[in-house]
């Protein structure tokens, strides 16, 4: 039977024609995120792709807190108020007839788990390098997670319009720190004030760099034959300097690979200003010619293919009070194959249970509309009241786990002292649906009530407490705990597990999903127990959703 509503067809043709349906609209998508080190321009760039993609008529101003403009991605108050990113983002829009999942991403350290769980949610990758900074920390993290899936990455190399490093000595950076090999698409005509703009070394053309935000249906001064011979003798220094630096590249057979890239063995290079939206468009460009569309996904028993008429998909981000008039929750879902419709009833695989997907959305950030179909590869905004958690997955029946996303042990720990000791209940509340959204891990110690938020970072609380006091009347203080690590404990033996929970309850706590966690005040104190109970397995990292 078709899987489309009121096509008309049935038995094998109607099969027949909702795989080939299926099949053109999963060709369509282009799922991918935005990385980068904080402060790199990866808010400015999500802005100016939207725009050029005609999402929005105006890019908003990360930094211009006064103007009332603020990134169409940073949606939280907090975020609005510093000027970053600290929630991750989804957008999606059409773009030359491709559907575009734009997922931006927190740049900050102390946000990483966010941005690695949003990582296992696409295909490819868009890598935001600072020109003057090269690779950085942050970045180095990111892009080790998505080597471990072979994501295909695009860089796009920022602020060519200032003083920056020399752009082969960059590209050598990312080679040699990073580990990818760079193929140059453009090539920078100068820098700073004598920036020129680009010369593309597949196209043989060069394109013009104004000063000033080009808008959106603006086209860019592209340079072809005897005008790139009159910009070389106005600007002879900057194109001379060009034609020696890409004689080099090409001479050491830095040339575009299709294969590589999608092997995410190689990246193609991009130089621009975001802010001054120069360059933006040949990375979305690249985006709808290059980047795969949906791919295949690894689960605990099968490979999912995104072109079977089965629904599946996984939960990958959870946000609490996305509309604070209503105190909602969002359950953010990777459709991985078959075609979602409204009203649609699938299996809830954790649970069990039979679920109903009514009303599902879209997003442009916290903007939301309804969406009455979807396919591999498109981010769906499911209502949550409880009943799913980050790693659900959700099938047409099949009894699957998808792989790959999963809880790192906290770095730091707190506790949540109450100003008003009446606002017990609210705080409760709060912390358990922050935790569900995975902004912090939230901890019940066995012999207190008093719950243990971790951490990666310290931004996190900072974070947890300005949002319990705007969006659940919360006022509290976090004090540190005095705890090193966390470790999940398991044992094949039950018995022998009742033995060491016994012995050990002043430092055990539950986990959201009712798992055992060993709370160590230092390294040596968990060498020394594990050591002790050699039957008891002591785990840095769980799965989302998985009962240990």
């Amino acid at each position: 039977m078709s899987n489309f509503a009121g096509d008309g067809l049935t038995g094998t043709q109607g099969t027949v024609a909702s795989d080939a349906a299926i099949a053109r609209e999963v060709r369509r998508r282009r799922t991918f995120a935005i990385i980068s080190h904080p402060d790199a321009g990866k808010t400015t760039l999500t802005e100016k792709l939207l725009l050029f993609g005609g999402a929005i008529q105006m890019a908003g101003t990360v930094k211009a807190r006064k103007s009332g403009r603020h990134a169409t991605s940073d949606w939280l108050e907090i975020e609005k108020q510093r000027g970053i990113s600290v929630a991750s983002s989804v957008m999606q829009f059409t773009y030359d007839d491709c559907v575009i999942n734009l997922l931006d991403t927190p740049g900050h350290q102390d946000f990483s788990e966010d941005t690695y769980r949003v990582l296992t949610a696409v295909d490819a990758a868009v890598m935001v390098v600072d020109a003057a900074k090269g690779v950085e920390e942050q970045t180095i993290k990111l892009l080790e997670v998505c080597r471990l899936r072979n994501t295909p990455i695009i860089t796009f190399i920022n602020k060519m319009d200032r003083e920056v490093r020399d752009p082969l000595e960059v590209l050598d950076e990312i080679e040699s720190v990073l580990k990818i090999k760079c193929a140059p698409v453009t090539w920078p005509i100068g820098m700073g004030k004598r920036f020129q703009g680009v010369y593309h070394l597949l196209n043989d053309e060069v394109m013009r760099f104004t000063p000033g935000e080009a808008k959106a249906d603006q086209e860019v001064e592209v340079l072809q034959g005897s005008q790139i011979d009159q910009l070389a003798r106005q600007c002879p220094s900057e194109m001379q300097t060009m034609r020696d630096e890409t004689e080099l590249v090409g001479g050491a057979g830095a040339s575009f690979d299709l294969h590589e890239f999608l092997l995410g063995q190689q990246t193609p290079v991009f130089f621009g200003s975001g802010i001054n939206n120069f360059g933006v468009r040949e990375v979305l460009r690249a985006l709808v010619d290059w980047a795969p569309s949906p791919l295949p996904r690894e689960t605990d028993v099968r490979v999912v293919q995104p072109t079977e008429a089965a629904f599946t998909g996984f939960v990958f981000k959870i946000q609490a009070n996305m509309d604070p008039n209503h105190r909602d929750r969002i359950a953010f879902l990777r459709v991985c194959s078959g075609r979602y419709s409204s009203g649609m009833k699938v299996k809830h695989r954790r649970t069990g249970k039979e679920m109903k997907l009514a009303n599902a959305v879209t997003f442009m950030a916290n903007e939301r509309m309804r969406m009455d179909e979807a396919y591999a590869g498109d981010i769906i905004g499911v209502h949550n009241h409880g009943q799913l958690q980050i790693g659900d997955v959700l099938t047409g029946g099949e009894a699957l786990t998808f792989k790959g996303i999963p809880y790192f042990a906290p770095e730091l720990f707190s506790r949540a002292r109450l100003r008003d000791p009446m606002k017990a209940k609210q705080l409760q509340k709060g912390l358990r649906q922050l935790g569900e959204e995975g902004a912090v891990q939230v901890f019940e110690p066995l012999l207190d009530s008093t719950p243990l938020i971790g951490a990666v970072g310290q931004l996190q609380f900072e974070v947890v407490e300005h949002r319990l006091k705007s969006e659940y009347g919360v006022d509290a203080v976090f004090e540190r705990a005095g705890i090193h690590t966390a470790r999940w404990v398991t044992c094949p033996d039950t018995m022998h597990l009742n033995e060491f929970v016994k012995a050990n309850q002043s430092r055990l706590a539950h986990d959201a999903d009712g798992n055992y966690a060993y709370l160590a005040d230092t390294g040596v104190n968990l060498r020394l127990t594990m050591e002790r109970w050699p039957k008891v397995q002591f785990h840095a990292t769980r799965e989302h959703g998985q009962r240990l």
